[in-house]
């Protein structure tokens, strides 16, 4: 089978159509077709042209020598850290071409699963691809849509709040980490208002507050506002919305001194 080894494969890709065989008009390129081709088969079993399951003969032996044993999960996990496990064109001969190499592992990491530029970098790198294929890959990644660390930002800000209850700076420290761009990450942290981070905080200690009583007023308040501080919530944000928390309970607050959490 002849590998296309044109940029329109990144198009193609970027668009959401399925790769491999049973797309029609061509045979899709042999990273991504025998991708698709192996999870239906790791699922449930190609099909053969009547449309019945292909499987081994009724006596139970192999076929024509091409019997496989389906994946367990564990098997998954692992190959996915190997360039060489989404297609079994890459299992017999990994492509010599570096750009091609670090095409194939970015569409891999990809599938399922935004990731930022650096991240990819970072993979590339370790797979030992060399700088001058690994930017020419990432470059063209970017133009396509494949990679958006903007939107990646944005997204992550969204589901990390509303999930974890996590706070701008929290935020801002584990997108940083991810190695998104300070610019992009201001612009995204921005999203999330004051009054929208304080109305979460109230949340937060709402349900966890059944939990503190039985305990003394200070080791309640210690307590509720240090998990406010450990999801990145202002020291002063946290002591004000604990302490309201507390009052409406029948706590007596009236104390002297912030200190103490």
């Amino acid at each position: 089978m002849t590998r296309r080894t044109d940029w329109a494969e990144y198009e193609f890709a970027a668009s959401g159509a399925p790769r491999g065989r049973g797309t029609e008009g061509g045979d899709g390129s042999a990273v991504d077709g025998d991708a698709v081709h192996d999870g239906i088969a790791d699922g449930g079993g190609p099909r053969d042209g009547g449309g019945a399951r292909a499987g081994g003969p009724r006596d139970g032996g192999p076929r024509g020598g091409r019997g496989r044993r389906r994946r367990t999960f564990g098997e998954a996990v692992a190959e996915d850290g190997d360039a060489s496990s989404s297609s079994r064109a890459e299992r017999e001969e990994p492509p010599a071409d570096p750009v091609e190499r670090a095409r194939a592992i970015c569409l891999r990491l990809l599938t399922g699963t935004p990731r930022t530029r650096k991240q990819l970098a970072d993979a590339l790198r370790k797979r030992e691809i060399p700088d001058e294929a690994a930017e020419e890959v990432l470059s063209r990644f970017e133009e396509v849509g494949l990679i958006d660390d903007s939107a990646f930002a944005d997204a992550w800000v969204e589901s990390r709040h509303h999930g974890r209850g996590l706070a701008r700076r929290a935020l801002a420290r584990e997108l940083r980490t991810k190695g998104v761009d300070p610019t992009l990450i201001d612009a995204a942290v921005s999203r999330l208002d004051s009054e929208q981070e304080e109305e979460t905080a109230r949340e937060l200690v709402s349900r966890k507050l059944r939990a503190t009583r039985g305990l003394d007023r200070d080791k309640r308040l210690r307590r509720l506002a240090g998990m406010l501080a450990r999801k990145g919530y202002p020291e002063g944000l946290a002591l004000r919305v604990v302490r309201q928390a507390l009052e409406e309970e029948g706590e007596d607050m009236e104390f002297p001194g912030d200190e103490g959490f």
